[in-house]
């Protein structure tokens, strides 16, 4: 079978990739060292095959944060010392999904190259997800406009309807105080 999903071509499972995707600056990103355990190589080793083609990195497939955005993130992933390094040396890299894709050039091993396609894979489901969710939230807003529309009918009946009681009407019949 061709099929992404059989077992045998997933080394790592999805969810365990994914969970390791975050949103930094309003991009999907994953950080240097996730890559690494993915990859299977130290953290150190990634970052200096990436300092050794820096040019394959451009800031839209690779960024170092801030140490705002460092702060942020630390705050997101609680620990149980809040004033902890976390062993970092300096800030973080952060690789978008070019930039993970861009990785397989230069950590040339086979394991990096079938990590890749799983990890590239993960992030076009999450895309092929949200998708998903913007149609049925279109599709919601529709039908929502759409019954508005026929409750604004309905309750315009009603309206009238109540007006018309509140209306004097001409009297039918014998008035016996006249008579």
């Amino acid at each position: 079978m061709n099929n992404p999903s059989d077992t045998e071509t997933q080394i790592i499972p999805i969810s365990r990739i994914a969970d390791k995707i975050y949103i930094i600056r309003g991009v999907k990103v994953m950080f240097d060292r996730d890559l690494a355990v993915l990859y299977g190589v130290p953290t150190k080793a990634l970052n200096q095959a990436v300092r050794r083609n820096v040019k394959r990195f451009p800031k839209d497939f690779m960024f170092t944060l801030t140490a705002e955005e460092l702060e942020d993130w630390r705050s997101q992933i609680v620990t149980s010392n809040p004033w902890a390094k976390m062993g970092l040396r300096r800030p973080p890299s952060v690789f978008t999904e070019q930039g993970v894709a861009m990785l397989s050039s230069v950590l040339n091993s086979e394991r990096a190259i079938l990590v890749n396609i799983q990890i590239i894979r993960t992030f076009t489901r999450l895309r092929e997800l949200l998708a998903t969710h913007e149609e049925l939230r279109l599709k919601l807003e529709s039908l929502e406009k759409k019954y508005d529309e026929q409750f604004k009918i309905v309750f315009d009946a009603f309206r009238r309807l109540l007006d018309a009681e509140n209306e004097e009407k001409p009297q039918i019949g014998f008035d016996i105080k006249t008579i």
